[in-house]
């Protein structure tokens, strides 16, 4: 019934060290609760959602989430109830040992929000250690000759609980030879001693049997007991004396095992084997002894194992002193373990976002870090950077973290990822660099239109070309990824000649081909200006333009048209005169003709192709003039204006009164073509000729000249 009262009032105590243990500081955004060691797993410890303003449900949309540096999780987050619970079962005595407040502190990230809260638990103590001692049978030896008053040191006992809950009282049970003292060290530790009322007979008692109780403070009262053998020897009335009743030495963690760090002394006036000082640890060893080792004879005391201030930077060694005659002397060795710089800062990245949109404002978080370095003063000081060169820049968070955010604009099309390097240094001599590695992706928004690579453009086709025929092929590049940087072609809407401009070219839209809809004629038209856009298929898309100027090229495809002389409606030859005294070089006509077609196409040749009477007209190269070539009376001659090779026959009167004879002119054919620099207009020589003659042009014309009187 009492256990079931004590487990009632120790629930009531639980609960009511929750209620008051909560505590919210909005300033700092720090917040603080308490709790009692020893509660069972998911208990509840605090209600975050509240505290951090969040509703249940939020944690996890929120992606809520404990981080801690390395520790094993203590506690937890239920997402249901939006609690803040035990991950299991927390001893105080294990993870503070005897501190006198043990606090765990720890952090939780609002993730979304990219916001850190301190979170920090005191773990108070309840008294579930019973004081110990670390043998249940301790033998004193005394001297029978010891005079009333001489002090003996007990085994003290230990009790990890603390405040009220740890070691507050030692009770001797009752003689009539020994009283109990206790006494403090200079750091709060109690220890008995063994108190001499009465004098001591051998023959009357050789052993004294007594029992030695130590209590605690706490409700309910725990103790433990130790039996006490006290052995009484003949006399040996000296007892070692140690040249300090403390000794103190600060090493270095990095002292190599073997190292002797110090010589505690002890003489005893006796003489013989009760003069002989043998040295002990009073305590069993236990993992902190294993670190040391001393020699029973001289009292050295030596490093046994490597020693790291981060684990433990301050050791409490008891020596003891024994001689011959089991007189004791005890002394502590206070050794100070001072921190080198052995421990390279660590970086932790807890969040990573990436990749990270190019249009990203300045101060956006890319990355929240967590810097830490174990040892102690400057040497645990640590700066971080990172690269000038970068456009990031890191800022200082609370408890180690940092956040590494943007502090220039990105770009994509200039840099698509960065491989970031974060430097932590710490404070040491020489300092320790710990460098972390990580890639920030950049994702690409559509902020680039295509390009052409060049501004406007221009290309020839002859004309007559095939229906379907490739003219050309134009090119926009856009420096976007994906579907950012697809570019489709098209044409500007427009007409050329009342028909909409789709009907003479078409484009595919994925290569950027343009091909003809329709044979093209030069002397329809001789060029062609469309504009060629180009569109991304990003959202919203982007577009350019360029101009194109087609360029129709001329094909000899037309024959020269003769405008005069007109030929007779009728069908019969045309009729020219010409006086029977003209002179040699005397203008009889000029042929004047014209062809549609351009540039080499169009120029026009002029010739004789046929006449009656040979020799007795010349025509001009170029001109198209007839001129007589010699006196006479009467020919037909036929001209030729010459572009094309076509022929058409007029028929020609009968004339065959000949002046002038093939040979006379030299062997030269009369119907060869004419250089009109050889006979410019008014030294052209005169052909006489009889009565009429004939022209015939390729395109052909027949003429028949009369000369009159």
């Amino acid at each position: 019934m009492a256990a079931k009262t004590n487990r009632s009032n120790r629930t009531a105590l639980v609960l009511l060290c929750l209620v008051l243990g909560l505590s919210w500081e909005a300033e700092a955004r720090q917040i603080r609760y308490s709790v009692p060691e020893e509660l069972e797993k998911g208990s509840f410890v605090g209600n975050i959602s509240k505290d951090l303003g969040l509703e249940p449900r939020e944690l996890a949309e929120r992606g809520v989430r404990i981080v801690s540096r390395g520790r094993t999780q203590l506690f937890a987050l239920n997402p249901r109830s939006g609690s803040l619970v035990t991950a299991g079962r927390i001893d105080r005595e294990e993870l503070c040992a005897q501190s006198a407040r043990c606090l765990v502190n720890f952090n939780i990230l609002v993730e979304d929000r990219v916001k850190l809260f301190g979170i920090e638990i005191e773990v108070t103590d309840i008294n579930d250690n019973a004081p110990k001692f670390q043998a249940e049978n301790v033998d004193v030896k005394i001297n029978e000759n010891v005079a009333p008053g001489m002090r003996f040191p007990l085994l003290e006992a230990v009790d990890p609980d603390v405040g009220v809950n740890s070691l507050q009282s030692y009770q001797l049970s009752s003689n009539k030879h020994f009283s109990l003292a206790v006494q403090s060290h200079a750091y709060g530790v109690k220890y008995p001693e063994l108190v001499l009322e009465h004098a001591l007979d051998r023959e009357e008692e050789a052993v004294h049997h007594l029992v030695l109780t130590a209590m605690d403070g706490g409700d309910p009262l725990l103790s433990g007991t130790v039996l006490i053998s006290v052995t009484v020897f003949d006399a040996n009335d000296n007892a070692p004396v140690f040249t300090l009743p403390e000794y103190h030495v600060n090493v270095l963690e990095s002292l190599p095992v073997g190292t002797q760090l110090l010589t505690v002394t002890a003489t005893d006036r006796d003489e013989g084997a009760n003069g002989e000082v043998t040295y002990s640890f009073r305590k069993s060893p236990d993992t902190q002894l294993l670190k040391f080792q001393l020699n029973k004879n001289t009292g050295e005391i030596k490093l046994s194992a490597n020693l790291d201030y981060e684990e433990t930077d301050f050791y409490e060694l008891e020596i003891q002193a024994e001689d011959g005659g089991a007189y004791l002397a005890m002394a502590k060795v206070l050794i100070t373990v001072e921190d080198v710089n052995d421990n390279s800062p660590e970086v932790t990245i807890t969040s990573l976002f990436s990749p990270l949109i190019e249009d990203s404002p300045l101060g956006t978080v890319i990355a929240l870090l967590n810097v830490h370095d174990p040892d102690s003063g400057q040497n645990g000081q640590v700066t971080c950077s990172i690269s000038e060169n970068l456009p990031f820049k890191l800022e200082k968070s609370i408890d180690g973290y940092y956040r590494l955010v943007t502090h220039r604009t990105l770009d994509r099309e200039q840099v698509s990822s960065y491989n970031i390097t974060v430097m932590a240094t710490d404070g040491g001599n020489p300092p320790l660099l710990m460098e972390t590695h990580f890639t920030l992706q950049v994702a690409d928004i559509n902020d680039n239109p295509p390009t052409f690579s060049h501004i406007s453009y221009f290309t020839y086709i002859l004309e007559n070309n095939p229906r379907g025929a490739s003219i050309f092929s134009v090119t926009a590049h856009d420096p976007d990824s994906h579907e950012n940087a697809q570019v489709i072609y098209s044409l500007a809407e427009d007409t050329f000649q009342e028909a909409p401009l789709s009907s003479y070219i078409s484009i595919n839209s994925d290569t950027g081909v343009l091909y003809a809809l329709r044979s093209f004629d030069y002397e329809q038209f001789r060029d062609l200006q469309i504009q060629v856009i180009a569109t991304d298929s990003g959202d919203p898309p982007l577009s350019s333009n360029v101009s194109l100027s087609i360029f129709v090229l001329d094909q000899n495809d037309n024959t020269p048209e003769i405008l005069y002389p007109a030929l007779p409606t009728d069908g019969s030859t045309g009729m020219e005169l010409a006086p029977r005294s003209a002179e040699p070089g005397y203008l009889v006509t000029k042929v004047v003709a014209v062809d549609r077609d351009s540039g080499q196409n169009a120029w026009l040749s002029y010739r004789l192709l046929k006449a009656s009477e040979p020799g007795l007209f010349a025509v001009g190269l170029h001109t198209g003039e007839v001129r007589t070539f010699l006196q006479t009376y009467s020919h037909e001659v036929s001209l030729t204006a010459d572009s094309r090779k076509s022929h058409v026959i007029f028929p020609q009167p009968n004339y065959a009164d000949t002046l002038i004879s093939q040979e006379r002119c030299g062997k030269k054919d009369p119907l060869s073509l004419l250089d009109d620099s050889k006979f410019p207009v008014e030294d052209t020589p005169l052909v006489p000729v009889s009565s009429s003659f004939t022209l015939l042009l390729r395109i052909i014309i027949g003429i028949t000249f009369r000369f009159t009187a």
